[in-house]
């Protein structure tokens, strides 16, 4: 496939990220796809599996530089790899929103590093971040997962008015509730305060009843793969409930808003 677009896409092991791997492919593109332990990752058909921890400065560009041996390029990087928890912010130990950060905001941040020397030489390139609805909204009990996702946002349009003079742009995708394990395991702080239990319950339990009716990844998968290959904008939300929240949060007037999430969330 030499004239095959390149896409490479983070943490493909499950979820939105094995998706998107598998549409990007059946859309003819060359896809490497990255996971942290190559030794116990499932075969994904037509994704070149690539092992890189992108918490690892050194694992990033080991990584990266093996996709471009191969392949000569990179025309599309997906960041999607990513963490949650659950926890009151006065519950989270800040080595726990260290841990997060490493992940969600400076993961992006060191595969983002590695590949822009590549896409600044052949003078073009699309990079996208998957961030959430959570990127806008506010998320009680998740608010450090929140305050990465809103980072996210902020670094995505950002970093798209300095690169978009070498051919290159940087695009959001928001997803809502998916049904991926990511939203189903989200660990809880380790270090609980008694006078927050009570509503932290009704929202890891609001999580989880919202994950029973939420979607599969694909939808989000073929928002990804739009980001990527189609006409650039700067947000790009699935249909269905992102799409909705999107629209109230720019339109609807705070008051209503506060009170959407805390019913979303059951603490109205």
């Amino acid at each position: 496939m030499p004239n095959s677009t390149v896409v490479v896409v983070t943490g493909v092991s499950s979820g939105i990220g094995r998706a998107a791997a598998t549409k990007f492919a059946k859309r003819g593109c060359r896809v490497f796809g990255t996971v942290r332990r190559l030794a116990q990752a499932t075969p994904l058909p037509g994704v070149e599996l690539i092992e890189m921890d992108i918490r690892d400065d050194a694992s990033v560009q080991r990584g990266i530089q093996t996709i471009l041996n191969r392949a000569g390029r990179i025309d599309v990087l997906v960041n999607n790899a990513g963490m949650n928890m659950i926890g009151a912010v006065e519950e989270t130990a800040v080595t726990e929103a260290t841990s997060l950060f490493d992940t969600n905001v400076f993961g992006v941040l060191r595969t983002t590093q590695a590949v822009l020397p590549h896409m600044r030489a052949q003078r073009r390139g699309r990079i996208v971040n998957v961030s959430s609805v959570l990127g806008f909204l506010p998320a009680p009990y998740m608010g450090i997962y929140s305050a990465s996702k809103h980072a996210v946002e902020g670094l995505s349009e950002t970093l798209d008015h300095e690169v978009r003079q070498f051919g290159i742009r940087v695009t959001l995708v928001q997803p809502s509730y998916t049904r991926t394990s990511l939203d189903a395991n989200s660990p809880l702080a380790a270090s609980t305060i008694a006078d927050y239990d009570r509503e932290r319950d009704i929202a890891a339990r609001s999580v989880a009843n919202n994950l029973k009716d939420a979607p599969e990844p694909d939808g989000v998968a073929s928002t990804i793969v739009e980001a990527g290959l189609g006409a650039w904008r700067m947000r790009r939300t699935p249909s269905g409930q992102a799409s909705l929240l999107s629209k109230l949060r720019r339109f609807m007037p705070p008051g209503p808003v506060d009170s959407g999430v805390r019913k979303t969330v059951g603490l109205a």
